[in-house]
């Protein structure tokens, strides 16, 4: 799950994705991490403000962000991202991978109410990241659900 920082919404998506995985009990068959397109955040945690989204809704999460690797082209099956601009990056670094494996695609894409961009809470409120949340949410049920 890709975002431009790593910070917001794709730290909220990991977290989703992992507590349904786990819900589920589908542990065993999925690998979940999230990164940037920008190394402008390597190494920090999560916005304060996602934290708290995420608390709010009784999940936890201990990531920092980290940079996009060729690895994660070659050894993923799926990166999902938030919207065009990761898209573009993300495709144009996945053409400088050899055997890229990952298959590149809006997160929203899954979204029943076809929101197709989650757009970047950082320069708004509580309530952009309850957004964001809410997206993420049905955008992740989802996928898994077309996924297994």
């Amino acid at each position: 799950l890709v975002s431009i920082g790593n910070i917001c919404r794709s730290p909220i998506a990991e977290a989703v994705f992992r507590k349904l995985v786990t819900d589920e009990k589908l542990e065993n068959k999925w690998r979940t991490d999230s990164a940037a397109v920008s190394d402008w955040n390597v190494g920090r945690f999560p916005d304060s403000r996602a934290l708290s989204c995420l608390r709010n809704h009784g999940i936890e999460t201990a990531h920092k962000a980290r940079q996009i690797t060729k690895e994660d082209f070659q050894t993923f099956d799926h990166i999902l991202c938030m919207d065009e601009s990761n898209l573009r990056d993300l495709n144009r670094k996945s053409n400088q991978v050899k055997d890229c494996k990952a298959k590149i695609e809006l997160l929203g894409t899954y979204d029943p109410q076809k929101q197709l961009i989650i757009e970047d809470p950082y320069y708004g409120n509580e309530k952009d990241f309850e957004t964001v949340y809410e997206q993420c949410l049905r955008c992740c049920k989802a996928f898994l659900e077309k996924s297994h």
